[in-house]
């Protein structure tokens, strides 16, 4: 994950804070804007057209470059310098499962399989992607020699070389990772048309195609996967808008200078691919980064008396937690034994309940069996407990005694005990048993 999606939206725009020069390199012009981003708002401070800067000496369109941007006040600024499509190779490489600080290691053992300069020396420079994904610049050595003599001789110092698709992509990601898909369009250098979009399906594609704009966002739209009725934008409607912008910046006609220029003034935000070698970067005099540190420092300070309070606050709400529990904890214990008091009297209630209606229930039973049993049966004995009732006596028949009982709403699982001859002869003795039905 890099940078400009790790970090919040708005500490992102808090920490948008520097100064770039963006140079774009012409078939025959050199195109410069500078920018300065803050918090607030980003200004576009100026804009030049260097002319004919190969035919003419360096020493004479560097000292305009200098005059420039000393009339800024940036005369200390480091330039990042956008190389012409044509020098530069530019390849999406997959590394899925590769850890960031791998990333690099991974790119130089198959560096060889990415470009077609075989065994000619090439300097590269790389920006991640999301899910893994790397951008990567080559350039042949030669190439980048020969602009850093250039601008040597023009007294010019630059911090980076970059590419189109490295520096467009770092300057939309300056607030933030843009949202869906898009394909935006501008007019290229040499006359055709270039396009640069975005998708889920591919997270960066540029080309310049000398086709219709038309015909040449069709194409970029294919390749990106997005729906065909997607409407192609200008680029710069996707960069980020500057508050102030001179009437002769045409960002229409300025668009890569201008985004080149902002991935050179906040790099740590959304780094841009840079193929210059270490050796060759000249940065920015230390005293352009004194209000990025001194902002860093004041957001240190602010963070550190955020914690500060966070603690103080958490520990000053625990103490008059505590102590509300410790005023309302006596009433909770009286409460808790007033439950306690009336859970024991509900119990008793209902006790006493059940032992009135025990003698109801008894007595129902025992009218029950009086209706059952008609004389001449009769009984001697009965038994009647909380689930059954037993039965001791004589009847002319005691062998439908049970079915009889079993009738009753009161009476279920009526079996005999004993049932034999009557002393007297002219009957049946009998003792049976049955289980009361529940409620009964």
């Amino acid at each position: 994950m890099s940078l400009a999606t790790a970090i919040p939206k708005d500490v992102r725009k808090l920490l948008a804070f520097g100064t770039g020069v963006g140079i774009e390199i012409g078939a025959a012009d050199l195109e410069v804007a500078a920018a300065r981003v803050r918090p607030s708002a980003i200004r576009v401070a100026g804009r030049l057209s260097i002319h004919d800067y190969a035919t003419r000496p360096a020493a004479e369109w560097g000292a305009e470059y200098q005059a420039f941007l000393k009339s800024l006040g940036m005369a200390e600024c480091s330039a990042t310098v956008l190389l012409p499509r044509r020098e530069v190779i530019v390849r999406q490489v997959s590394l899925p499962g590769v850890a960031p600080k791998d990333l690099e290691s991974a790119l130089r053992l198959q560096l060889d399989s990415l470009h077609p300069y075989g065994d000619d020396e090439v300097v590269w420079g790389w920006s991640p992607l999301e899910h893994g994904a790397v951008l990567i610049g080559i350039v042949l050595r030669r190439v980048v020699d020969r602009y850093v003599q250039l601008f040597a001789e023009a007294g010019i110092a630059a911090a980076s070389f970059t590419f189109s698709a490295a520096a467009v992509r770092a300057a939309i990601r300056l607030n933030g990772a843009a949202d869906g898909g898009f394909v935006a369009l501008s007019q290229a250098a040499a006359g055709g048309i270039e396009v640069y979009g975005e998708s889920p399906a591919r997270p960066v594609f540029s080309a310049e195609f000398d086709l219709p704009p038309e015909r040449a966002a069709i194409l970029a739209l294919s390749e990106l996967r997005l729906p065909p009725d997607t409407a192609p934008r200008k680029l710069e409607d996707v960069l980020p808008a500057p508050a102030v912008n001179p009437v002769e910046n045409d960002l229409s006609r300025n668009a890569r200078p201008y985004a080149t220029a902002l991935a050179g003034a906040c790099p740590w935000l959304a780094p841009a691919a840079n193929v210059l070698p270490a050796e060759h970067r000249r940065l920015s005099s230390h005293r352009a980064f004194w209000p990025t540190l001194i902002l860093a420092g004041l957001l240190i300070i602010v963070g550190g008396g955020m914690a500060l309070y966070f603690t103080w606050s958490q520990h000053r709400y625990l103490k008059q937690l505590d102590a509300e529990i410790a005023r309302l904890e006596p009433r909770a214990q009286r409460a808790g034994v007033l439950d306690r008091a009336i859970d024991n009297a509900r119990a008793r209630a209902q006790l006493l309940d059940e032992f009135r209606s025990r003698t109801s229930a008894d007595l129902n039973v025992l009218n029950e069996l009086t209706r059952l049993i008609e004389p001449p049966a009769w009984t001697n004995s009965i038994d009647i407990t909380r689930d059954s009732v037993r039965l001791t006596g004589e009847a002319q028949q005691a062998a439908p005694l049970p079915k009889l009982l079993d009738s009753s709403p009161f009476f279920v699982n009526t079996a005999p005990d004993m049932v034999g001859r009557a002393p007297s002869g002219s009957g049946e003795t009998f003792q049976i048993h049955t289980t009361r039905r529940a409620g009964k």
